[in-house]
């Protein structure tokens, strides 16, 4: 077999790009047409020009000539084992096989070998979706449905979309990002391979009330200035149900009152605790006797001038 240098007859490198080669096969053509080029033996350049270009630019042909390894043009050489293994029986010992039929011989081959391939049993795909939960669900354990979109073959082998509902067990105290495994619920599988899973991720949704930091919760709860000064008990929401909260007197804004258990349920047994911590909230509009009434208590408590107290010292 002769051996030619595709890459030489365009003038490339054996690294050059698919642009490379169509921008370098456009202006040969154009030089070696026979209908327009006054070059000698143009007709003979075009043809080579025209199948180095239909072997250089599939990429299956390309990779195939590749691996035949470099030699210089003219020369007669023998495929690699490869070849001879795909070819023997059809070809002998390739001296009167020209290459470009050759090379189009082992890309059919490629393809017939991948069209075996797609017979084989083949598992199905595995899908992930992720699906939101809340406080409330993960701190109870719940089961709740999530309805997704997965692809898969009908009667006649086209792949669809199809709609499907799955019931989810949510485990009490799941974590944010846990993932949950259905086992044979994701793509089906091809030729008897067996079903793929489907992968549920947990993502814990902001609540109302609560932020969550590890197992522990936390809840802002506002006072009245009067309910701070004079203590008070108020009913606050917790996870397992509403509680009393005992306020005592001079309470201030920032404080943290802990509620034992009153937090997440963790791995272990382990819970969580609920921090109230106090915010204090002044009315936004106030009537003429409330406004009486302040005005009074200012005066009354003129002594206690916090502001004054805290920069004292700053003062020149």
């Amino acid at each position: 077999m002769k051996y030619v240098d595709y890459y030489k007859v365009l003038g490339l490198e054996r690294d050059a790009t698919e642009a490379d080669i169509r921008k370098a096969y456009r202006s040969l053509a154009h030089k070696y047409h026979p209908d327009v080029s006054k070059e000698p033996d143009a007709e003979n350049k075009f043809k080579e020009v025209a199948e180095a270009y239909a072997t250089l630019k599939d990429p299956e042909k390309r990779a195939a000539y590749d691996d035949l390894g470099r030699h210089q043009p003219g020369d007669d050489f023998v495929p690699p084992n490869q070849w001879q293994q795909h070819f023997h029986e059809s070809t002998g010992d390739f001296s009167d096989v020209d290459l470009s039929d050759l090379l189009k011989a082992f890309a059919e081959a490629q393809r017939e070998g991948a069209a075996n391939y797609a017979r084989r049993p083949r598992h199905g795909e595995t899908f992930e979706f992720t699906m939101p939960v809340t406080l409330e669900q993960v701190y109870n354990g719940a089961e709740t449905e999530i309805s997704v979109a997965v692809p898969d073959y009908d009667a006649q082998g086209l792949l669809h979309r199809v709609p499907k509902t799955f019931r989810i067990r949510i485990p009490k105290g799941a974590a944010d990002g846990q993932r949950l495994r259905l086992a044979g619920k994701g793509g089906q599988g091809m030729n008897g391979g067996q079903p793929g899973d489907l992968f549920v991720t947990m993502k814990l949704q902001p609540h109302r009330y609560f932020q969550l930091d590890g197992n522990d919760l936390t809840l802002q709860v506002p006072l009245a200035p009067w309910e701070a000064v004079l203590g008070t008990t108020v009913e606050i929401p917790t996870l397992g149900g509403p509680v009393a909260l005992t306020i005592p007197p001079g309470t201030v804004a920032g404080r943290k009152m802990r509620l034992s258990k009153r937090g997440m349920p963790g791995s272990g047994g382990v819970q969580g605790d609920l921090y109230a911590v106090i915010t204090i909230e002044v009315p936004a509009t106030v009537t003429e006797r409330e406004k009486a009434l302040y005005t009074e208590l200012a005066a009354a408590s003129s002594a206690f001038e916090p502001h004054r107290q805290r920069f004292a010292g700053d003062q020149s």
